[in-house]
């Protein structure tokens, strides 16, 4: 964001130039609410009309049929679309987080960047694009949470406008509507479902401003968001800035240290302490929703923030609130109450509450009154037709492309097509209207988009919340860049020219500019993810399955050991209560507050460590009778969140195999990856995997019924033996059971996977497809009867393949880790390999194009049913000839079976005897600081205490019974405890972390019951290190039941004959690492 004059519309109509006398920000005078231009609305009334839409013979026509089944693409047919609603586009870490955390401390402490940090409020994504623009959830619109999200922003604007709200929601909606914008929000309501905390009231806080009218959607800077926010009177959040190398590293230790047990006063205190800017959010988290904090947003952006910042907060200050005291009309949780029938029902009610002036048309909810139209999807041509047409603009060019990318790549998302009943006045056979919302199911989707747009630096990203007007119409060039033109679209001919654009390199210009992380608490995950997203494991598979659930949760976060031993009590009491109060039946995860908050109270009250584990209860507020009805069971389509564990959380630990234990040693793998092989290898092995255990196998295809009941049954028959679970064992659910059968039976796993590069959304190349599926119809008399005489071998390889859809090779070796603690690799291409020859690489890409296909049609059937029969057939049959005529290079690119069975056998010796060492990358404290302090190397200072012994006889006479070789193992100087001098205080020295620094030790003070020595601590880049103790030591030793606390108290002692002090002249100086602890 430049600071200078700039074009930006905060408050009118026309398009306002910001600038001050002095070159900088706005003037406040310059922004005005003034309607000036606008359309004349009438308002006055709260009672919504829904607006008439073309005529009856219009609207027969379009739902004659699916709107678009009729229409063909000519050489006269032209595509205009306008993106109507997007939020941030997700960008993915592709370095670990605490990477992005150097990077971040490195870019702030060189002055090339200041870290933003917000409140992340604990709600669902809503977007706001005026009464014509639309309102719309995180994948979707026209349903129960677009009726409440407009419903709770109207209230907002009749809490802060009083009387005059109706006038103010009219310009709004036609100020968004004439400057193509879109408002961002985050919603938190009680009616929507439960999230960590019922909110105490229902609000919005703006997160995004959006101007669409320009092609390329512009995101508004935060000050830009304030200053907007404030000319509208919409609620905004809680930001702080930090812009020095001090309070950047301060901020990341007060998280470090509040991460485990901070809720919102306490983490809003810390942070106002160590920002160099605060700005309070205009709605107060504790006041509104509660004390339970999601976490915190930190993430990179312009120096220059800071002092744009302070120039917008001086400018805009907050306004006033003129509807407080005021009767603002029946409430949301009123509403919905009184409106049980359906969802239907509330939405009306809510869409009549809110008022005409701020939402007049209520068709993206009911049609045209006829009935649930928008449930009526276009035909699902259109999209087809839409990538076909003539671009009549930029900004469609660059649509399509965004769409033509993703449905080529084949990444998991859906292109759906609505009817748009804003356009039905103008509809025609010639001339169709469409609601297109870009729906990507998977995260997976972002990052190798992301990867993409490295390639294609023109590219547009791909937004969270995307949603496009699309208009597929039929008329010559004139034609159309008259009506380009007249939608104020940048024109583009079908020749490339633009005559209003200039293109510039789109996207990313550096990765740096993207550097974001979310930093959760764990007070807010123990009850989302570890209560309430456990409910399903808790009541489907039981409470074994759901201790290894919120185990490996705890695992993957990284959680002190202390922690997990309370959660893990805590947990196990929750699991036992609320099975025995719902028996079979599970509790609904929407109302799952309703039970745990009460059990969370008062386990709370039992003490000050259960308190502080819990964070803060008590505070229900029932929603079971003013909840919304959500039909269908959907929710908007990405609200749980789902774990993906990165490979960066990988906590180095050693996962020791007791010896009394058994190993279970299973096979995440496909057919033809050797698997049945290499079991009767370690069977007959010399000496086993190094231990007297027995090794049996169990050979999923000679097994009748359940395999994975057999294997149990067998683990139970002999608990202490190596188990080779000789089956393929694809996906999570297989995993749960052996994860369940671990505990039940006293046993450790150990995934074995063939080693591969893999794809961008699979833990398997194609290279590695090939060699399995050359394999398989290599074998003969398979006991599973896959092998040459098969006739759909190719599928079922196929079918497996897509069992791992969805994970790329970081993210699918990373999770077995944090389930099993180990990995063993089993070998399987040369790596100097040449690659893929083009006839192999084409008859694969070709098998899965039909599989998806036929998957999407006809599900789970075989492929030798169903209407691409005749396609399968063909297929396998070219199959066995490609894989024939590249039988050599098949064979020449895999590593000797011999070598893989050495590499494989010596990782197995090393799990089972418990040497394996997990993978990972770096070292890091989640959550778990207590104090900063200066360590110091232990030898030097017993070096001194035995020359004070030989020279003082007072010394050598409290030393001689003391075995300090034994009793002294750690040394430091304490900075500041958490406990003893605050958050902050222990946070201050993060601008010091893993720094070097210097300490004088002074003297040895000592009683009988303890002994330290006096420390003076040095300097740091000319900057002196200063305890917050009174007097800075290093405690030597306490007797039997004193604290260490207690040497604090040697000085005083001192003073009174109760204690000696033996002084070190001259002193003798030792160097320390400042570290948190």
């Amino acid at each position: 964001m430049a600071i200078g004059e700039r074009t930006a519309n905060l408050g009118s109509l026309a398009e306002v130039p910001l600038k001050t006398s002095k070159g900088g920000v706005l003037q406040a005078k310059s922004y005005g609410t003034a309607a000036a231009g606008a359309s004349t609305v009438e308002v006055g009334t709260a009672e919504a009309v829904s607006a008439e839409k073309g005529s009856s013979s219009g609207l027969s026509k379009m739902f004659r049929g699916p709107l678009g089944a009729d229409f063909a693409v000519d050489n006269k047919t032209y595509a205009m679309s306008q993106i109507r609603a997007t939020f941030y586009p997700k960008f993915e870490n592709e370095k670990s987080d605490q990477e992005v955390r150097t990077r971040m401390i490195e870019m702030v402490s060189n002055g090339l960047a200041t870290l933003e940090v917000s409140l992340k409020h604990s709600g669902s994504l809503f977007m706001y694009a005026g009464h014509e623009g639309g309102a719309y959830a995180k994948n979707s619109f026209g349903n129960i949470y677009t009726a409440v999200g407009v419903f709770v922003t109207g209230r907002m604007f009749r809490e802060a406008w009083g009387a005059e709200a109706f006038v103010k929601q009219a310009e709004f909606n036609n100020f968004l509507e004439t400057n193509r914008m879109c408002v961002s929000m985050e919603l938190v309501t009680a009616v929507l479902g439960d999230h960590g905390q019922r909110p105490l009231e229902d609000y919005v806080v703006v997160t995004a401003v959006t101007e669409l009218g320009g092609g390329k959607p512009k995101f508004y800077s935060t000050p830009d968001i304030i200053a907007f926010c404030r000319q509208w009177r919409l609620p905004t959040n809680h930001v702080w800035l930090f812009s020095t190398r001090k309070s950047v590293t301060s901020f990341f230790a007060a998280y470090d240290a509040l991460c485990e047990e901070g809720i919102a006063t306490p983490v809003c205190k810390a942070l106002d302490e160590v920002a160099d800017i605060s700005v309070p959010g205009s709605k107060d988290h504790v006041k509104v929703q509660g004390e339970i904090l999601e976490g915190l947003v930190a993430r990179i952006v312009s120096h220059d923030s800071s002092k744009y910042m302070e120039e917008v907060l001086k400018d805009f200050p907050p306004p006033p609130l003129e509807g407080v005291g005021h009767d603002l009309g029946p409430a949301l949780r009123d509403i919905c109450a009184a409106n049980r029938a359906d969802e239907k029902q509330q939405i009306k009610a809510l869409l009549q509450g809110v008022g005409a002036s701020f939402c007049p048309d209520h068709s993206d909810w009911f049609g045209d009154g006829s009935g649930d139209a928008h449930s009526r999807s276009a035909d699902r041509s259109v999209v087809s037709k839409f990538l076909q047409a003539y671009p009549a603009d930029y900004s469609t060019t660059k649509v399509q492309e965004v769409v033509r990318l993703m449905r080529e790549k084949r990444f998991p998302a859906a292109f759906k097509c609505y009817y748009n009943f804003h356009k039905i006045s103008s509809l025609t056979s010639d001339n169709l209207h469409f609601k297109m919302v870009i729906h990507v199911h998977s995260d997976s989707a972002f990052r190798r988009y992301q990867k993409e747009m490295r390639y294609k630096p023109g590219l547009w990203p791909l937004y969270r919340g995307f949603f496009v007007d699309v208009n597929l119409l039929k008329a010559d060039n004139e034609k159309v860049a008259d009506v380009a033109k007249n939608d104020n679209f940048p024109v583009k001919n079908v020749n490339g020219n633009s005559s209003t654009w200039t293109s510039v390199t789109d996207g990313l210009a550096d990765e740096d500019a993207n550097l974001m992380i979310k930093l959760k608490f764990l007070t807010y995950k123990l009850r989302t993810f570890l209560i309430r997203n456990g409910l399903s494991t808790l009541f489907k598979d039981g409470p074994a399955a759901y201790k290894s659930y919120y185990l490996r949760q705890m695992k993957t976060w990284g959680t002190s050991a202390a922690k997990q031993r309370e959660l893990s009590k805590m947990l196990d009491e929750w699991a036992s209560y609320i099975r025995r109060k719902y028996g079979s039946k599970k509790l609904s995860s929407s109302i799952y507050l309703s039970e745990a908050e009460p059990f969370l109270e008062q386990y709370a009250r039992r003490n000050p460590e259960n308190q502080a584990l819990i964070g803060s209860a008590g505070n229900l507020v029932r929603s079971e009778d003013f909840l919304a009805i959500i039909e269908g069971g959907r929710d908007e389509e990405g609200d749980l969140e789902r774990t993906i564990v990165p490979s960066s959380q990988s906590p180095t630990m050693m996962d020791v195999v007791p010896k009394d234990n058994g190993v279970i040693v299973f096979f995440p793998g496909m057919p033809g990856c050797a698997k049945s092989a290499l079991c009767k290898e370690i069977q007959s092995a010399p000496g086993g995997l190094g231990d007297d255990r027995p090794i049996q196998s169990l050979m999923g295809d000679l097994i009748k019924g359940k395999y994975w009941q057999k294997v149990v049954d067998e683990r139970k028959r002999k608990p202490r033996a190596i188990t080779l679970a000789d089956k393929n064992a694809p996906n999570e659910e297989v995993w749960r059971q052996i994860e369940n059968m671990c505990h039940s039976t006293r046993a450790s796993a150990v995934p074995v996977v063939p080693e591969s590069e893999g794809t961008d959304s699979n833990p398997f190349s194609l290279d590695a497809l090939a060699v399995f599926l050359f394999r398989v119809l290599k074998r003969v008399n398979h006991p599973g009867n896959l092998d040459k005489a098969s006739p759909n071998a190719g599928y079922v390889l196929l079918m497996f393949y897509h069992l791992y859809e969805g994970k790329n090779r970081r993210e699918f070796e990373s999770e077995l880790i944090e389930r099993f603690g180990s990995l063993v690799k089993m070998p399987l291409l040369k790596a100097d390999r040449k690659p893929l020859p083009g006839p192999l690489k084409y008859i694969l890409e070709e098998g899965i194009n039909l599989y998806k296909l036929h998957t999407n049609r006809h599900g789970r059937l075989e492929s030798t049913k169903g209407s691409y029969a005749k396609e399968w057939t063909n297929w396998e049959k070219r199959l066995r000839d490609t894989l024939s005529g590249n039988a050599d290079y098949l064979t020449a690119i895999q590593v000797p079976f011999d070598f893989m069975v050495k590499q494989v056998l010596e990782q197995l010796k090393t799990a089972a005897k418990g040497g394996f060492v997990t993978p990972g990358s770096e070292k890091r404290k989640f959550g778990n600081i207590v104090f900063a302090a200066v360590a110091l190397p232990v030898t030097e200072i017993r070096s001194l205490l035995d020359d004070l012994a030989q020279k003082n006889p007072k010394v050598e006479s409290f030393l001689k019974d003391k075995d300090m070789q034994k009793s002294l193992q750690k040394a430091h100087v304490t900075l500041a405890h958490k406990r003893s001098h605050g958050v902050t205080a222990v946070a201050s020295y993060g601008v010091y972390l893993q720094r070097n620094v210097p300490v004088d030790l002074t003297a040895l003070l000592f009683s009988y019951e303890s002994a330290a020595l006096e420390a003076r601590l040095g300097s740091v880049d000319v900057e002196k290190v200063e305890s917050k103790n009174a007097w800075p030591h290093v405690t030597l030793w306490t007797a039997e039941g004193v604290a260490a606390k207690e040497t604090n108290r040697l000085v005083e002692l001192v003073s009174e004959n109760k204690a000696t002090r033996v002084e070190i002249d001259p002193p003798v100086s030792l160097s320390g690492i400042l570290d948190f602890y």
